[in-house]
């Protein structure tokens, strides 16, 4: 579903990310693991087309990023870790503007806007200016909206940071249902408790290097994630 062969991203003379190269299979969901400044925003951002990147290649769904923008984009959710939401528009007027975006029937549209509303106990809100919702109001829509054209891929920045508990939950068990489908997931999260128990495979990025990268079992061992991250910190200082 996705393939990053030996990007390369370059602040001055500061390497954000240094000869990356990792893949994610239909199916999977994969935790995106590192300290704040180590690369994991800049690949991500790259992955979706926002951010250019000098060497490397980047494939999503077997179309090139660089060559092909709009094929990967139309496979591609993407959530950041702040939205940044278009705060003049009511809740169901962005959600609408985004079924436009992407070309969503109508009823398809009408039917996963009152389901993940549902869900996220926001229906009754979607009528409320975008301007009037809390950070966890606007993180919930930000889902909602990246959920809504069935994309194959999904990508988040920090995704639980905002939600209450049960919208934690449910955006979990979303996650899980979306790769069931043979869909992707890759995300970047601090909270390694999350990853472990979620995540199908891990990659763990250091001053903009992969260190680490592979199943949850073969990264973990006999340790807990925090316990190899922990480690790996050390062994890499």
């Amino acid at each position: 579903m996705v393939r990053i062969e030996h990007q390369t991203k370059t602040y001055g003379d500061t390497k954000a990310v240094d000869e990356l190269t990792l893949s994610i299979s239909p199916g999977e969901i994969c935790g995106f693991i590192g300290h704040n400044g180590a690369g994991k925003t800049t690949t991500i951002k790259a992955c979706c087309g926002i951010l250019g990147f000098e060497q490397g290649e980047i494939l999503v769904d077997g179309h090139s990023v660089r060559r092909e923008p709009l094929e990967c984009k139309k496979r591609i959710a993407y959530i950041p870790d702040n939205p940044d939401l278009y705060d003049y528009l009511s809740g169901i007027q962005y959600l609408r503007f985004v079924g436009d975006v992407f070309r969503v029937p109508s009823e398809e549209r009408t039917q996963r806007i009152r389901r993940y509303g549902d869900l996220f106990d926001l229906t009754k809100d979607l009528a409320q200016p975008i301007s009037a919702y809390s950070h966890g109001m606007k993180q919930k829509l930000s889902i909602i909206a990246g959920w809504l054209h069935n994309p194959r891929l999904i990508i988040m920045d920090e995704p639980f940071v905002g939600l209450d508990p049960l919208a934690s939950h449910q955006l979990k068990e979303m996650m899980r249902e979306h790769c069931q489908r043979g869909g992707s997931i890759f995300f970047s999260t601090h909270v390694l408790e999350v990853a472990e128990k979620l995540c199908d495979r891990v990659a763990i990025i250091r001053r903009g290097r992969l260190i680490k990268c592979g199943t949850m079992e073969e990264v973990r061992g006999d340790a807990s994630l925090e316990e190899v991250f922990l480690e790996l910190e050390e062994d890499h200082a």
